[in-house]
């Protein structure tokens, strides 16, 4: 493996300000990503207390069926004496979801173990699994490549209630020949045959996209004792009961303060990441209907389309005695997040980093401090068939960004084009119009069917030739099909659709072209988690 690392032009306007404007980071957030910073985080975290020997229990049981790993088993303990956090999370995706669900683990393991020597306490990492979010459509899916052309494949089973990923399940005979679809599209390599008996042996051990997802992950991160924990899971809800009290009594402000802090944020340029409403609760109630959204009427809290009403004492009873009917937004997930765990650091991405940019006030309503909030790396692995096609055109990575691949694939079709083929075409078009203005004028102008009918035949013969001069073209695409192949493969892989890599592909395509390691040697690079795009070249 080699790795380089690229200043890419920043388009994301928050991140833009995130990166270079103090005053940005100040308004918005609690500390600057510096080193005094973490200092000072961990001294408030010491200030505060947290359910230690609760949270080991929860850890312990909820990871035990994954399998705990004896590094694994340390981070728990750790985290049940004075252990830290650092946090990074992601929904729970077929095969993993995109590449960027492992870039995250990675930077979380990268950041826990920087600071776990610059502080000299245990700083442990953590993954945060979104398995209570709802919106299936968004995990139901993975793109691979076809022809050079992105091909989203969709696992079929139909979904009609608003299920948590946690509680959705797949029929294993179906996901099993779905998984399978997908490694067909790989290609056959010396690792395939294990690997996908790895993860037909994984589906068949869970029966939910959580469940799936985390098994996956675990195996691929065990060695380094990343911790898992699904946010939807009974036994922290459970432990989570106190807190839910404390959003509820305090929904009203809470919503307030966020709601204030977005009008602020759209104001200044950077629009609205939740669209928060005044009187937003902020929680998700788990009906026989499915997850439904909860809004603040007359001190009552409802959802009307499935016909809930709770007074504010009801909601506490069952904050108390069923907490496991609750479910965070995207507003309060970090913040129940910061009541678990002594969250030192969170790791997240763009969109995240703009939810976050409107819950200062919100923390500091609840006597609490924002987290260090500390983007995650963003990569792009490079085959080595990838980086002879590059070498072959004399591109770069940047190349491929600034979009100099297709200038130069267009000078390559344009230098291969039959330029005199298309003039003779174009010149028997000319003289047939020609013809048939002749025509024409010998026609009585009266007579408008044959004036119609003489237009229709022109037409005709000029989408005959048409229909030559895109055979002509196809022809060149046929002849030189190993020539033009090269872009396909550079861009297909690249930068598909005018998108990273990590946004489209699950790291199985890699692991099945690199081998079992992958995950392995990427931690054993020197990564800077320095705001730079790392191109790794396997």
């Amino acid at each position: 493996m080699n790795l380089e690392m690229l200043t890419l032009p920043e388009k994301n306007k928050v991140m833009q300000s995130y990166t270079n404007d103090p005053e940005f980071v100040h308004t918005y957030f609690d500390y600057t990503v510096e080193e005094s910073s973490f200092f000072i985080r961990n001294k408030e975290l010491s200030e505060r207390s947290f359910q230690r020997s609760a949270l080991k229990e929860v850890l312990s049981s909820f990871m035990k069926p994954f399998g705990i790993s004896d590094a694994a088993k340390k981070h728990i303990d750790e985290l049940a004496v004075n252990g830290v956090a650092v946090v990074g999370g992601q929904q729970a995706g077929l095969l993993t979801g995109p590449l960027y669900s492992v870039h995250k683990a990675i930077s979380v393991l990268l950041l826990a173990k920087q600071q776990r020597e610059l502080l000299g306490i245990p700083v442990v990492p953590v993954f945060w699994v979104a398995g209570e979010d709802h919106d299936l459509n968004e995990i139901n899916h993975v793109n691979t490549v076809a022809d050079y052309r992105i091909s989203k494949k969709q696992y079929r089973e139909k979904y009609i209630l608003k299920l948590m990923a946690s509680d959705a399940t797949y029929k294993q005979d179906e996901m099993a020949e779905f998984v399978k679809e997908i490694f067909g599209t790989y290609g056959e390599t010396i690792y395939t045959k294990e690997l996908l008996a790895e993860v037909l042996e994984a589906l068949q051990k869970e029966s939910t996209f959580t469940g799936f997802f985390v098994r996956l992950m675990n195996g691929l991160f065990q060695d380094e004792g990343l911790l898992f924990l699904d946010s939807a899971y009974q036994p922290l809800r459970e432990m989570e009961s106190e807190y839910f009290s404390q959003l509820i009594n305090e929904s009203e402000k809470i919503a307030s303060v966020i709601h204030q802090k977005e009008l602020q944020f759209e104001s200044a340029g950077f629009g609205t990441p939740m669209n928060a409403q005044l009187d937003g609760a902020n929680l998700f109630f788990i009906h026989e209907t499915g997850r439904v959204l909860l809004t603040r009427e007359n001190n009552c809290f409802i959802n009307e389309s499935a016909g809930i009403r709770f007074t504010e004492e009801e909601l506490l009873k069952i904050a108390k005695q069923e907490p496991w009917l609750l479910s965070n937004n995207v507003a309060t997930r970090p913040i129940m997040q910061d009541f678990v765990f002594p969250v030192l650091a969170f790791v997240g991405g763009p969109g995240e980093i703009a939810y976050w940019a409107v819950l200062k006030e919100a923390f500091h309503h609840l006597q609490m401090k924002m987290p260090i909030i500390v983007p995650r790396m963003s990569i792009t692995l490079v085959t080595s068939k990838t980086k002879q096609a590059l070498d072959s055109k004399s591109l770069s990575f940047s190349d491929v960004l600034s979009g100099e691949v297709i200038a130069v694939r267009e000078e390559v079709i344009d230098n291969l084009r039959d330029d005199a083929f298309n003039d003779a075409v174009d010149e028997t078009n000319e003289m047939i119009e020609k013809q048939y203005d002749k025509l024409s004028e010998l026609i009585n102008k009266e007579d408008t069917n044959f004036i119609e009918l003489l237009q229709k035949n022109l037409n005709f013969h000029e989408r005959q030739l048409d229909y030559l001069k895109e055979k002509s073209e196809e022809n060149i695409y046929i002849k030189h099909d190993a020539l033009l192949r090269t872009f396909g493969i550079i861009e297909s892989e690249l930068f598909p659709e005018g998108s990273l890599q990590e946004r489209m592909y699950t790291p199985y395509a890699y692991l099945n072209s690199y081998g079992p390691t992958l995950i392995r040697d990427l931690l054993e690079l020197p990564f800077k988690m320095d705001g730079t795009h790392k191109i790794v070249y396997l």
